[in-house]
Order: C-alpha cells, then sequence, then structure tokens
C-alpha cells in the first residue's frame, strides 16, 4: 500500500509539472501568441476577440485556474481552424494512435525476445555478433528515415502494402514496423544482459544438473526472472513509442495524435498543440506510472523497500 501511495503522490506531482509547462506553451511564444495565431494583417478587433477567447487578457494566476479547472472537467477548449470541441477531436484520433502503438509494440516484443535471448545462450558466437549488429542498425536509424525505405522498397518497388492512410490491416503494418524497430533493437539488448546474468546463477546450474532441457531451463527458470528489468526499460520505450508517433505518424499520414500535432502546427491552431502534447504527456506519466507498480508487483524486494 505504501508504495502505491508514493507511486501516486510522485505521479501527482509530475502531472502538475505537466499541466504548468503545458500551459506556458502558449505563452512561451516569441512575439504576441495571438499575432502567431492569425498573422501580422489581421484586425485588431479580431485580435481582441481571440485574446479575449482565449483568455488571455486576463493575469496569469487567473487564466492558469482556469485552465486548470476546464482540464478536471474535460473541456479543452475549442479548435481555432474547424470551430469544434478539442476533447471530440482527440478522442477521433486517439484510437488510431493506440492501434499503432500496441502494433509497434508487439513488433518490438516478437522481434526482440529471439534476437536476445539467442545472442545470450550463444554468446560470442556469430549468431551474438549478428543478433547485436541487427540491435545496433535498428537503433542507428531513425523512424524518419526507415519509414521512407519501408515505403519506397515494399510499397512501391514491391507494391505488398499500402503507401500511406488507415484501411485496413495491411496500412498497419509498415507504420508498425518503423516505430517498433528502435524500440525491439533497445530490448533485444537488455534481453541479453540481463539473462547473461540470471544464465550464471546456482538455480540454473542445479536445473541443468537435474536432467531439464536447455528449452525448459532458458524459457522456464532463466527467461522469467530475468524480466524484472526489462519490464522496467518496456514501460518507459512504451511511453516513448507515444512521443515517437509523431514522425511516424506524419510520415504514413496516419490519422492519430501525432499527426494532429503536425497538422495543428502548421495551421497555428496552438489550442489543439497544447491539449496535444497535454495527452501525450499524461499518458507518458500514466505508463510510467503502471511500470512502478508492475515492478513492485513482480519484485517483493521492492514493495519491501518502500515499506521500510
Amino acid at each position: 500500500m505504501s508504495l502505491l501511495i508514493s507511486r501516486l503522490a510522485s505521479a501527482v506531482v509530475v502531472i502538475f509539472g505537466v499541466l504548468v509547462l503545458v500551459f506556458m506553451l502558449i505563452h512561451l511564444v516569441p512575439g504576441d501568441p495571438v499575432e502567431v495565431m492569425l498573422g501580422e494583417s489581421a484586425q485588431a478587433a479580431d485580435r481582441e476577440a481571440l485574446r479575449q477567447s482565449l483568455g488571455l487578457d486576463r493575469p496569469l494566476l487567473t487564466q492558469f485556474g482556469q485552465y486548470l479547472g476546464n482540464v478536471l472537467a474535460f473541456d479543452l477548449g475549442h479548435s481555432l481552424h474547424s470551430k469544434r470541441p478539442i476533447t471530440d477531436i482527440l478522442l477521433e484520433r486517439l484510437p488510431a494512435t493506440i492501434e499503432l502503438t500496441l502494433a509497434a509494440l508487439w513488433v518490438a516484443l516478437l522481434v526482440a525476445f529471439p534476437l536476445g535471448v539467442m545472442a545470450a545462450v550463444r554468446k560470442d558466437s556469430a549468431w551474438d555478433h549478428s543478433a547485436m549488429a541487427v540491435s545496433l542498425l535498428g537503433v542507428s536509424i531513425p523512424n524518419f528515415l526507415m519509414g521512407p525505405l519501408l515505403i519506397l522498397v515494399f510499397a512501391v518497388w514491391l507494391g505488398w502494402f499500402p503507401v500511406s492512410g488507415r484501411d485496413g490491416l495491411a496500412s498497419l503494418v509498415l507504420p508498425a514496423i518503423t516505430l517498433g524497430t528502435a524500440m525491439a533493437a533497445i530490448l533485444s539488448r537488455m534481453v541479453r544482459a540481463t539473462l547473461l546474468e540470471v544464465l550464471g546463477e546456482d538455480y540454473i546450474r542445479t536445473a541443468r544438473a537435474k536432467g531439464l532441457g536447455p528449452g525448459a531451463v532458458i524459457w522456464r527458470h532463466a527467461l522469467r526472472n530475468a524480466l524484472l528489468p526489462v519490464i522496467t526499460l518496456l514501460g518507459l520505450q512504451l511511453g516513448a513509442l507515444l512521443a515517437g508517433a509523431v514522425i511516424t505518424e506524419a510520415i504514413f499520414s496516419w490519422p492519430g495524435i501525432g499527426s494532429l500535432v503536425i497538422e495543428a502546427i502548421q495551421r497555428r491552431d496552438y489550442p489543439v498543440v497544447q491539449a496535444s502534447v497535454l495527452l501525450i504527456s499524461l499518458s507518458y506519466v500514466l505508463v510510467n506510472t503502471l511500470t512502478d507498480l508492475a515492478y513492485g508487483w513482480f519484485d517483493p524486494r521492492v514493495r519491501l523497500g518502500a515499506s521500510a
């Protein structure tokens, strides 16, 4: 219980900091944010009307108090471009981002665990060097390069998948691979490192002495105990996937939160940018908090340390 309370208290503090930073986003725009949104040729009356609608004519503390109240009431304002409630826009775009994130997570897991286990079991062999070279390649190639390469090869040359858009399972494959490759590379290295530590423990030697096969030793005993650091990294990387989806969604015209941010920036729709950044940041905090709680649940030493 003490672990839960401490983690939730930390999450509340972080969330408050996120709210402050996101609130300041519109005030950190160089010059007059209203002039940036409407352009220099806008009429004075239009500028004043927008300033009043955004509450920028009020004292800063008053604006922040109203902003907190609106966020708690799930009222994020209206889009300057479409005049629609921003909450409705986010709810329309959120399922696409969640779908892409989960698909990328599956890609990362399907690639990382076989690579990491193979590299650990066959340490210093050609398999090990090949697996680590693949993981290094995955880390080295950024999303904005990986995406166009996959489009060029598998969509343009081979014609196996659509170039862009969200139309069925086939359109999900290339964005998921693009987003999940870097995560797979990092996870495979972590799986290899933790598995190598566990394979040297006494209980692994005991399991082998009892006549258990290599598969049972690796998958039933070693890997289960090597998962704790991997779970922590997995949670951190899952939060990073939400932020990294901005570039991937823009490349593949995927209609999620990431592409919404790009569109809002191009249209100077700062209330939508503000709300989207807030949603991504809160999602990151939520995922990390759940990861901490899961780590404490899997490892009794964390719970006992928090209770002490």
